[in-house]
C-alpha cells in the first residue's frame, strides 16, 4: 500500500496510530450543487460550522462501489466486502480542521449499515441499490427501504483524461477532504481521520432521472449539478473515531 506513505498533499499530518479500516472506492461520481447556506446550516450541529467556498455552500451526491472493505486485522470477505454505496454530504470545519458531514448514506448490506451506525455513528439507511457498468457508462439506481420516495437514479460516465486538482481551486476544495465528523450519542462530536493519495479525477457527464435525497433536509437537488467529477478507483484507510 504505497499510498500510505504519500503525505505531501495532506492538509495536516496523518495519525501515527494504526489505521482501523481499509477499502477501495470504485466507479465513483461526485455530483455537486450550490445550495442555500441558511437552510443547510440547520443540518450542521455545533461545534461544526459550514465550510464555504467563496461564500457558497455545497452538497454532493456520491454514488460508488465499495470493494475490499475490511478491518486491519482481517482479510476481506467477497460477499461482505463489496457493495454499492450512495451518500449525500456537505462540507464543514471545526477550528482549523475541514472535513465532511454526511446528511445520509445508503447501502444494501444490512451488516455494513449496522456496523457504520454503531461503530461510526453515521446516518446510514438500508436501501435497494442496483448498479451496472456498460463499457464506461455506469447505471445506478437506489431506493431507500421503508421510504421508497427517497431515491436516486442516474447514469454517468467519464469524458476525459485523469487529472489532479490544484490547491485553491473549487475541484480541490470539494474533493481533497481527509476527515469525517460524526455525532456520538454520549461522547459528543467526534472525528475520523481518512487517508488516500490525491484524487485521480476525470471530467464526466451525468443524466439524473430521480434525485430526492435532499428533500428530507429541505434541499431541492432536482436540477442538473453544475460540477461533476468521476474517479475509477481510490484505495483508502480510515482511523477510529476520536473526540474533538
Amino acid at each position: 500500500m504505497s499510498f500510505i506513505h504519500q503525505v505531501d498533499h495532506r492538509p495536516w499530518p496523518k495519525p501515527r496510530s494504526p489505521w482501523l479500516w481499509r477499502q477501495d472506492w470504485q466507479t465513483l461520481c461526485f455530483a455537486h450543487w450550490v445550495v442555500d447556506k441558511d437552510i443547510l446550516s440547520k443540518q450542521v450541529p455545533n461545534p461544526l460550522e459550514l465550510d464555504l467556498f467563496q461564500g457558497q455552500a455545497y452538497v454532493s451526491v456520491v454514488p460508488f462501489i465499495m470493494t475490499g472493505v475490511r478491518p486491519r486485522w482481517l482479510p476481506s470477505v467477497p460477499w461482505l466486502s463489496r457493495f454499492p454505496e450512495l451518500n449525500l454530504r456537505t462540507y464543514v470545519k471545526c477550528k482549523d480542521q475541514a472535513g465532511v458531514w454526511f446528511l445520509s448514506l445508503e447501502a444494501p448490506r444490512r451488516a455494513a449499515v449496522w456496523a457504520a451506525q454503531h461503530w461510526f455513528h453515521l446516518p446510514y439507511w438500508h436501501a435497494h441499490i442496483d448498479t451496472i457498468a456498460v463499457e464506461d457508462v455506469v447505471h445506478y439506481q437506489s431506493t431507500r427501504v421503508g421510504s421508497p420516495e427517497i431515491g436516486f437514479q442516474a447514469q454517468y460516465q467519464p469524458t476525459g483524461l485523469v487529472d489532479f486538482a490544484q490547491p485553491g481551486t473549487l475541484d480541490h476544495w470539494l474533493t481533497e477532504r481527509y476527515a469525517l465528523f460524526a455525532n456520538h450519542p454520549t461522547r459528543g462530536m467526534m472525528i475520523s481521520e481518512v487517508h488516500h493519495a490525491p484524487w485521480p479525477l476525470q471530467p464526466a457527464t451525468i443524466q439524473i432521472h430521480q434525485n430526492s435525497l435532499g428533500e428530507p433536509f429541505g434541499l431541492d437537488l432536482s436540477c442538473d449539478p453544475p460540477h461533476i467529477h468521476y474517479s475509477q478507483n481510490l484505495p483508502v484507510v480510515m482511523w477510529p473515531l476520536t473526540p474533538l
